[in-house]
């Protein structure tokens, strides 16, 4: 799917191919061959950087070349299925001297904000400035996110103190797995703003752009919001390591409590059957001729069940 957007002062505006002027915003999720062709025409962006961002797998990093940057992150993505499935998804974003130019395999979140209910909020002219609010919002994203799996697994934390089941376990896995994405991602989304910030404030910067104060300030925000959101993740993931180390091993004790009882169970059931056998065999044994033998025996086994059941219930054993 390829939109192509104007949003300036004059308001929100949506385009077409043959309507598309230098100024616009030109947003391809997962495009057809045909759009991608069509984009390459308009903007004169090579097909390498058209296809970087639909490859699942493919790492953050800027590009420059013939005056026209590429910056490919990784953005956050939480698929609501029954059990929250926490993912990064590969955004890139192209800057040409003309036009911007984003590109994702599917739709992105960080570029949900940028409609035309926030016009007044963002300018697909000033580029710059609008790499920059998009690289905000994808480290606010992350932000969210983590909190969203700090919360996650709290709950997760209160249905295990009481759970002897490995479901709960398993989704505390999946949270560290997601976790481990997002820490990876956003450390390798770090580096880049980084090298962003080294391109602008070296010589030979101006090769990406000239920026003004307010720019600038937005660009030192992201990298702290980056800063913050790798050090919440590295939070978060020794927490999560800690919890699922500490709760297998609570399921596994819950496990042995409950083979513990079964066990004591077992040694006082096998009384009776002791006796019983002992006093069925087919030979004389004692109180057979006894008017109250029979009641005798049952007195006799229920006593010893008893005893046996005090002496394990005061040594723990029940």
């Amino acid at each position: 799917m390829l939109k192509i957007v104007r949003n300036t002062e004059h308001g929100w505006a949506e385009l077409d191919t043959r309507t598309a002027a230098p100024g616009v915003w030109l947003n391809l999720v997962a495009p057809s061959e045909d759009e991608m062709a069509e984009v390459e025409r308009i903007t004169g962006v090579p097909q390498d950087f058209l296809r970087a961002a639909l490859d699942p797998e493919e790492p953050s990093r800027t590009e420059i070349s013939d005056g026209q940057f590429l910056v490919l992150i990784n953005v956050p993505v939480d698929r609501k299925t029954d059990v929250n499935t926490y993912d990064t998804l590969p955004l890139g974003m192209i800057v040409t001297p003309d036009y911007f130019v984003t590109v994702s395999c599917e739709e992105s979140p960080a570029l949900q904000y940028f409609n035309a209910e926030r016009a007044d909020a963002f300018c697909t002219a000033k580029r710059a400035k609008f790499l920059f609010q998009i690289l905000y919002k994808s480290a606010a994203l992350y932000l969210h996110e983590l909190r969203q799996i700090s919360r996650a697994s709290e709950k997760m934390e209160q249905d295990l103190r009481a759970s002897m089941r490995n479901k709960e376990l398993f989704a505390l896995l999946d949270l560290q797995k997601g976790l481990t994405y997002f820490s990876i991602a956003s450390r390798s989304n770090k580096v880049v703003i980084e090298r962003l910030i080294r391109l602008t404030t070296e010589a030979h910067g101006a090769r990406f752009a000239k920026l003004d104060e307010e720019e600038m300030d937005l660009l030192d925000d992201v990298r702290v919001e980056y800063d913050q959101a790798v050090e919440m993740a590295q939070i978060q993931t020794e927490v999560l390591s800690s919890m699922v180390d500490a709760f297998a091993s609570v399921i596994s004790n819950n496990l042995n409590v409950v083979m513990k009882f079964l066990a004591s169970v077992t040694v006082v059931m096998s009384i009776p059957t002791i006796i019983a056998s002992y006093f069925g065999m087919n030979v004389p044994v004692p109180w057979t001729a006894h008017p109250f033998g029979f009641w005798m025996i049952i007195a006799f086994t229920f006593v010893l069940a008893v005893l046996a059941t005090i002496t394990l219930w005061k040594r723990n054993l029940f």
